[in-house]
């Protein structure tokens, strides 16, 4: 249960599967800051129908982060399909840090330039029923919010 994580939404639980064998040091960090509470009611910022849900920057900007340093890429051929969860990232390859995403759809254009460390194994339906955005980029005003990030092996 260790490599497991448990995303609560407000329509239910997703069950997150990790990849360590393909991102070690994204991975780590995710637990961690799930293991810290930093992911408990952050909103979900930008959502595009057909793309992704983004979620992990508390400001709800799309440009916070945590205070730890920003993660060395660890990109894979592991393809962005349909519950693919994958480091968001500035412009720059090592810039990911706390956000991430979880694609709604097939998105290969992603593929060996943003560090997939997951995939949703349950509970995607909860993913589709995530707050769509309608401002620039897929801003989302009101956003939906994880309602708490653990793994597994911790869970009450």
């Amino acid at each position: 249960m260790e490599d497991t994580l448990y995303l609560d939404l407000k329509n239910g639980r997703v069950t997150i599967k990790t990849r360590p064998d393909l991102a070690p040091g994204h991975v780590s960090r995710i637990k961690e800051l799930a293991r810290e509470g930093y992911y408990d009611e952050t909103p979900i910022h930008r959502v595009i129908e057909g793309f992704m849900a983004q979620m992990g920057d508390p400001t709800g900007t799309g440009s916070g982060g945590s205070d730890k340093p920003d993660l060395k890429a660890e990109f894979s051929d592991a393809p962005h399909a349909r519950g693919t969860v994958s480091m968001a990232r500035s412009a720059s390859p090592n810039s990911a840090n706390s956000q991430f995403f979880i694609c709604f759809e097939e998105s290969s254009f992603l593929d060996g330039q943003y560090t997939v460390w997951g995939e949703v194994i349950e509970g995607m339906e909860h993913v589709d029923g995530i707050k769509r955005g309608s401002g620039p980029n897929g801003s989302v005003d009101d956003p939906d919010k994880i309602v708490r990030m653990q793994v597994a092996a911790d869970a009450e």
